[in-house]
């Protein structure tokens, strides 16, 4: 199996703004006030434009879908939340916490798809779940690594146990699971999506071990990881709450290119970006107000493609 791909899926934004419908377990948004909605949906256009526009610079292959304002769905521009697709042909649809994020799932995403060459054999749905209040939030609750059957996910209100299990039964791979917990006001509360504190790629992980807070956990994760030889590039928590772990690699026209946010790329540190830059090049794009009204960034924008093609 493939850990990379060369093809993403995003959703441009209509009417970007703070869910909040989210806010109460996603603590990583804030209100950006003074600023009218209109604002601030033209600004994560812009953000938008600017990260697709350097992404199809280096040959990755965006398609882009255009959220619609039939339906109200601020955080349309997270689509890796409601959908994952897989190289048997295989799409997933999720069941989503927020009750407004359910509008985001579109089957003309899917024909669009398909019109487009790929090749879509079988839709597995998992969002009847919603009904019992059980939700995995796509490859924001499971961080895949693909290339060796594995999942890992860090359980949240987002990310029920039972259901992950059943994906990784239904998809053939190991489940690796822990709860991480970060600091908020004083307090400490389970991180919303195991993407936002880590990240695989084909030979090294992007995670913040600190925040998994149960030491006997936190060595099962990292002989997990070091089994399969990868690199593991450890990042702190400050780090992760400027999206450091919400990073992706991607195949670009001729080589790998490790993706992620300008804010992410500052907060990192001289030594963890000459690790990471053996693995690709680094590519970054200002996000900030899609990560402050939506508390996620580059890697929760991007749905990677492993379709089969026609």
């Amino acid at each position: 199996m493939k850990q990379l791909s060369n093809s993403v899926l995003m959703v441009r934004p209509v009417a970007f703004r703070m869910n909040e419908q989210t806010t109460e377990n996603n603590h990583f948004q804030k209100e950006l006030k003074g600023m009218l909605p209109s604002a601030i949906n033209a600004k994560a256009q812009q953000e938008f434009d600017g990260f697709v526009a350097k992404l199809r610079a280096v040959g990755v292959q965006v398609f882009v879908v255009e959220d619609t304002l039939d339906t109200d769905t601020p955080d349309s521009i997270f689509p890796n939340n409601w959908i994952s697709f897989h190289e048997n042909g295989d799409v997933v649809l999720y069941p989503m916490f927020a009750e407004n994020r359910r509008n985001e799932r579109r089957e003309d995403v899917l024909d669009f798809l398909e019109e487009k060459g790929f090749v879509i054999e079988n839709v597995v749905d998992f969002s009847s779940a919603e009904e019992e209040g059980m939700f995995l939030e796509g490859t924001g609750s499971l961080v895949l690594d693909r290339a060796n059957s594995k999942a890992y996910c860090a359980l949240s209100p987002r990310a029920d146990e039972e259901l992950f299990i059943e994906f990784c039964e239904d998809f053939d791979c190991a489940p690796v699971i822990f709860e991480a917990f970060h600091t908020v006001n004083g307090k400490k509360e389970l991180v919303y999506h195991t993407n936002v504190m880590m990240s695989v790629g084909e030979d090294f992980v992007v995670i913040c071990a600190d925040m998994i807070a149960d030491k006997k956990e936190r060595k099962m994760v990292l002989d997990s990881l070091r089994a399969d030889n990868k690199d593991i590039i450890l990042i702190t928590e400050t780090q992760v709450n400027n999206f450091a772990g919400n990073v992706l690699q991607l195949l670009g026209a001729d080589k790998k290119y490790i993706v992620m946010s300008e804010a992410a790329r500052k907060v990192l540190t001289v030594k963890q970006i000459t690790q990471l830059e053996q693995y690709g090049e680094i590519l970054s794009s200002d996000l900030d107000t899609i990560e402050a009204c939506g508390g996620g960034s580059a890697r929760c924008m991007l749905a990677e493609i492993f379709l089969p093609r026609a």
